[in-house]
């Protein structure tokens, strides 16, 4: 479903990727794991169009995303594509972005109505529907400043949920929690991907990691050095740098 191919990134002088290349398939749950600065955030953001980049592709499904240098870059297909892929890709972030003028309904139906032209009465009982799936049905009329950071990440989940994506990209979705919050938001994703969808988690939650992926891929210096599936990546990891970062986590 998602296909990095030969990805270079930089900024200025700073080299991200340089290569990098990783395929992703429909229904599977990648996470990526790694030391701070390695390239995993920026991985997702090219995944979805918030970052441009060199060289190289990214595609989802059909669309395909070029580097600004590649021969076949057009920039108004690049706009065409990248209006498909935020579309059809959901994006979590370590902050929750939430619209803090707007009540948490309001936050969920905005996207459908005026980017999807779905009509106001099948957007707000969609959006009943998805506050059901995250355990959030009470907080219809709240605004985001009355919820916790718990509350208002699964409010998140829900309002990216709404634009009924393909696949879902989270990046570290619990960083900016309380320890005691973590646990609410690691649960709706696991509900989430134990329905099949296509998952990117960007997370430092190793355990979780170990739990719910189909594949772990290790990133170090804008690098994929090792991935596999979790009980490969956890129990017999097969580079050093992946050796020394997991003791940190795994006792």
């Amino acid at each position: 479903m998602i296909k990095i191919h030969n990805l270079l990134k930089q900024y200025n002088d700073l080299l991200v990727f340089n290569g990098l290349n990783l395929d992703i398939e429909k229904g599977s749950v990648v996470t990526v794991i790694g030391p701070s600065g390695s390239g995993k955030s920026t991985l997702l953001r090219c995944i979805n169009g918030l970052e441009s980049f060199q060289r190289g592709y990214v595609s989802v499904d059909d669309q395909i995303l070029y580097g600004i240098h590649e021969q076949d870059y057009r920039r108004e297909q690049e706009e065409r594509a990248l209006k498909n892929i935020r579309r059809r890709v959901g994006m979590v972030f370590q902050q929750f972005n939430l619209f803090p003028h707007m009540t948490v309904l309001q936050n969920i139906i905005e996207a459908p109505v005026y980017v999807l032209g779905m009509n106001q009465a099948e957007a707000e009982t969609q959006a009943l529907s998805l506050l059901r799936k995250v355990n959030l049905e009470g907080k219809v009329q709240s605004y985001p400043n009355q919820l916790s950071g718990g509350e208002q990440q699964r409010v998140a989940i829900a309002r990216a949920l709404a634009m009924s994506p393909v696949a879902m990209l989270f990046d570290e979705p619990t960083s900016s929690l309380d320890p005691e919050m973590i646990d609410d938001v690691l649960l709706v994703i696991k509900d989430l991907v134990s329905e099949g969808m296509t998952t990117v988690i960007v997370t430092h939650e190793m355990s979780f990691a170990r739990d719910v992926s189909t594949q772990v891929v290790f990133m170090d210096k804008g690098e994929i050095t090792e991935q596999g599936s979790p009980q490969d990546v956890f129990s017999y990891p097969k580079n050093d740098r992946t050796r020394t970062f997991l003791s940190r986590f795994m006792r």
